[in-house]
């Protein structure tokens, strides 16, 4: 989620759901320690619960990242061991480091030593020519072993050579019973599965099997209030924050209008939005409406307004069939 899950889209999607747990995109270890990028932890306190995803490989660089995440007040610090990137290859993190079990454990056993909230990993069930039902319980073991207690795990296995980020999304397929057995080999550890994801109705289902937690990714970000609308309620047995997509573009508009105050610009938020009505009628002319205008020079909170309008007399003319 690189690029995607930057502190506009938390902010926009805890405003749908006060009970899911958020994670920021990946932030390297080296360009918080070594870079001096700190801004990249900025936060709104209102993302709350919110964690940290860090990615990196040397315990001692990682370690120094977690305090900062600590510091600036993270809930928790993730390890991603999970992402197939080019990028994070190159840098020696990421999916790659399921072939080094035991350096990851290293590293979450120095990030624990360094800080007071959780730390967790986030997982492929393998990658290459790993054999995931061997590579997987191994992996587990020795995270177990150096003290972490929650994991998130990727149904799918990685092909760091051959495919693409965006081909390792949909190959191989998922591997949920492998998942769920996991569940069943390790019951003391909090897993989660991911992958393949795209409904409450799918989240649900694994939950039913036993699992601790499911992950949303892509489905959260690309139809977020069909995702977080009403995750409260069904997931967590809480009354919803809000009654619909339209009560989310009210609430957002006292942020838009700070951060437009800042010097920012509206695109910055408002890409995270363009979802928000999807599958309804009107939804087009929303995201045309709100794509075009934000890039204009000087768009502020007319442009969502008007897309709204638009959104609305659309849905209006569709109602009446």
């Amino acid at each position: 989620m690189m690029d995607w899950t930057d502190r506009h889209c938390r902010y926009l999607h805890r405003l749908m759901s006060r009970q899911t747990l958020l994670y920021t995109e990946m932030v390297t270890a080296p360009a918080l320690v070594q870079g001096g990028a700190r801004h990249l932890l900025r936060f709104d306190r209102a993302e709350h619960p919110v964690a940290l995803q860090l990615g990196g490989s040397d315990p001692a660089e990682l370690a120094a990242a977690a305090v900062m995440g600590e510091d600036e007040g993270y809930d928790e610090i993730n390890l991603n061991v999970g992402c197939p990137s080019d990028r994070v290859q190159s840098g020696t993190f990421g999916a790659v480091l399921m072939k080094t079990p035991a350096l990851v454990a290293d590293c979450v056993a120095s990030m624990q030593d360094a800080v007071r909230v959780p730390v967790t990993v986030k997982c492929r069930i393998g990658v290459d020519d790993q054999d995931p039902a061997v590579v997987l319980p191994d992996f587990l073991t020795q995270m177990q072993t150096a003290g972490v207690r929650a994991v998130a795990i990727h149904a799918r296995k990685a092909w760091l050579q051959g495919l693409s980020p965006k081909e390792n999304r949909d190959v191989p397929p998922l591997d949920y019973p492998l998942v769920h057995a996991m569940k069943a080999a390790f019951p003391k550890m909090v897993l989660s599965v991911n992958g393949g994801i795209g409904s409450l109705d799918d989240a649900t289902a694994h939950l039913q099997q036993g699992m601790d937690g499911a992950m949303i990714g892509r489905a959260a970000y690309q139809t977020p209030w069909d995702i977080l609308g009403d995750a409260d309620r069904r997931i967590f047995g809480q009354s919803n924050p809000l009654k619909g997509p339209d009560d989310v573009v009210a609430a957002m508009l006292p942020y838009i209008a700070r951060h437009l105050g800042e010097g920012g610009r509206l695109h910055a938020i408002t890409r995270h939005m363009l979802g928000l009505f999807a599958g309804r009628p009107g939804a087009r002319h929303w995201r045309r409406a709100l794509s075009e205008g934000a890039h204009a020079p000087g768009a502020g909170l007319d442009v969502v307004e008007d897309a709204l309008r638009q959104y609305r007399a659309q849905a209006q003319l569709a109602e009446a069939g």
